[in-house]
């Protein structure tokens, strides 16, 4: 999909290059320059213009992305994905569990990349995998996917300036606190090549806040949302059991399968900005089915 959008400015940008403008709505510095080196992009009040050149108010602006080359390392594969939102920038897409996010060794064909790819191919357009958060395999819920350069760039910078608000629903064992927050630094464990560990000396920061929402007494266990301040790899995992709070069904940090068989972790609400309207957007996606051994899952589904 060739992608093009069209900007009206605003007395509050007269003065400004083109280069300078774009920036400041999040064009990164490799995206300039691949305009600024391709024939056809940028364009002032319908005329081809550089980058230096200087605006005025009421000036319309129009960028047309160039054109990529799909990612043929990317099988496309007839995985089953439920897509809950899409637009021409960005895509919301409900995970089920099993399912990596990227190709990796082991994982050739079995992602929501190779998903996407398929989707695409029979669109006949081409695909870029961008994926704006991680999930763990066995994680469930919202993944955002970026479909072009620029809303990538925003959106990761968004992410990282924790301007994208995520919502996490888990199980833990026992009787969490009402409420808390852990600010316990995670780094790789030695002699793993996948497991984490809480470690003062080479971790690095990582923040986890964490509410009850309900306690089985008969289970022992609690149901919880989680939200992040960082993104480290197994973060709420890795947390939860230095708190004595391990996941049930987590093959790597607490294998008790009596009650699920994959760590009972949900990607459950996730509230941002679109990168390119400004509009907002919330988004939500339902207590899976293997949470429902948890007798209070309707709780969360209330305050949804």
């Amino acid at each position: 999909m060739n992608r093009t959008f069209y900007y009206s400015i605003e007395k509050k940008n007269s003065g400004q290059s083109v280069s300078a403008y774009l920036r400041s709505l999040g064009y990164s510095r490799k995206i300039l320059t691949e305009l600024k080196n391709t024939d056809g992009t940028v364009f002032l009040n319908s005329t081809p213009s550089p980058l230096k050149t200087i605006l005025q108010e009421g000036d319309l602006l129009c960028v047309a992305l160039p054109l990529e080359s799909p990612n043929e390392k990317i099988v496309p594969s007839p995985i089953p994905l439920e897509i809950l939102y899409e637009d021409e920038d960005l895509i919301v897409i409900n995970k089920n569990a099993g399912i990596p996010v990227h190709p990796s060794q082991g994982n050739f064909d079995n992602t929501v990349a190779n998903g996407l790819a398929r989707i695409f191919s029979e669109r006949k357009e081409p695909f870029v995998f961008r994926a704006v958060n991680r999930l763990d395999r066995d994680t469930t819920g919202l993944l955002l996917i970026a479909k072009n350069r620029v809303s990538s760039a925003i959106l990761s910078a968004m992410a990282s300036d924790r301007r994208i608000r995520r919502d996490y629903l888990a199980i833990a064992s026992g009787k969490t606190g009402e409420s808390g927050t852990v600010r316990l630094p995670i780094a790789r464990k030695s002699e793993s090549v996948i497991e984490r560990c809480v470690s003062l000396s080479q971790g690095e920061d990582a923040c986890t806040h964490y509410r009850r929402l309900a306690y089985c007494a008969e289970l022992d266990c609690s149901l919880i949302c989680l939200r992040l301040e960082t993104g480290r790899t197994h973060q709420i995992r890795v947390h939860m059991k230095a708190i004595g709070h391990p996941l049930p069904g987590d093959f790597l940090y607490n294998p008790d399968y009596r009650f699920i068989h994959r760590q009972a972790l949900h990607s459950w609400r996730m509230t941002l900005e679109h990168p390119i309207t400004g509009q907002t957007l919330s988004f939500s996606a339902p207590v899976p089915e293997d949470f429902r051994f948890f007798p209070g899952w309707d709780v969360a589904e209330a305050e949804d």
